[in-house]
């Protein structure tokens, strides 16, 4: 594989899951470990480590700025909460991710997707009673850390970023607004919470060249951007239903995978 094939392959990695990180509000982990094993060829652990040390940088920013320039905010004290949960499941996550073979990681996924796809359909059902959650609203804290730490710890053990932990947690489980939960999970895409998970995978050298990973780079910057301008000009409801066929489609790749 050529430096040229690499970089323009992880653009097209990059890009794609860019787009729907910027679209769903959730970090782009998800797209970028299955198009990494889809384009770039790469077995499981170094696709997710691969996904890990790619969303170090802040390629969120820009996406995450189109959601607050449209009035979405997010208290500091659900960012600190959701943080230090974020940081100590992440840390679990990589070293219980470096124990497991490829096979027990894909079908992990699997579960993980089918459980938050359950939780989505719920909120769905359930139908929105006119209660929405303030921006300034208090939550409670041990819910907030809960969130931050199941989604560190799928940061860290599926290389996905932990960004649909998080959507998904505040809104189909604290009734968070869903362009208010969206912003949160793209700030986390922003603050390099990752880096105890991605430091235990690049310690082993899990991850795919750097031209593909420069390529990643400047896919997600621009697809991150694209993706959450066009969010901003849909409904909540059609935000959901995105999300679900999103994290199906994603299920239904990683379960072929897991049986091939």
């Amino acid at each position: 594989m050529t430096w040229i094939y690499e970089l323009f392959a992880g653009a097209g990695v990059g890009l794609v899951a860019g787009l729907a990180s910027g679209f769903s509000g959730t970090s782009p982990g998800g797209g970028l470990v299955i198009f990494s094993v889809l384009l770039l060829g790469a077995e499981q652990h170094v696709a997710q480590g691969t996904s890990l040390i790619t969303q170090i940088p802040p390629t969120g920013l820009a996406g995450a700025r189109r959601y607050w320039q449209s009035g979405n905010r997010s208290p500091l004290q659900w960012i600190v909460w959701i943080g230090i949960g974020f940081l100590i499941g992440g840390a679990g996550g990589g070293y219980a991710a470096a124990a497991v073979s490829d096979a027990v990681l894909q079908w992990t996924y699997v579960v993980y997707l089918v459980a938050l796809i359950a939780a989505l359909l719920l909120r769905r059902d359930r139908k929105d009673d006119g209660s929405k959650a303030d921006g300034s609203a208090e939550l409670p804290w041990f819910p907030l850390f809960l969130i931050g730490a199941l989604a560190g710890f799928s940061s860290g053990f599926m290389g996905i970023g932990g960004g649909l932990a998080i959507t998904v947690g505040l809104a189909a489980g604290l009734r968070v607004p869903q362009h208010q939960a969206q912003l949160v999970s793209l700030i986390f895409s922003v603050i390099p919470t990752n880096i105890p998970a991605a430091s235990i995978y690049w310690s082993k050298g899990l991850m795919v060249g750097w031209p593909a990973i420069l390529g990643i780079l400047a896919g997600l910057w621009v697809g991150t951007d694209l993706g959450a301008r066009a969010a901003n000009g849909v409904s909540k409801s059609a935000l959901r239903r995105a999300m679900i066929a999103l994290v199906s489609l994603m299920a239904l790749y990683m379960s072929y995978k897991a049986l091939s």
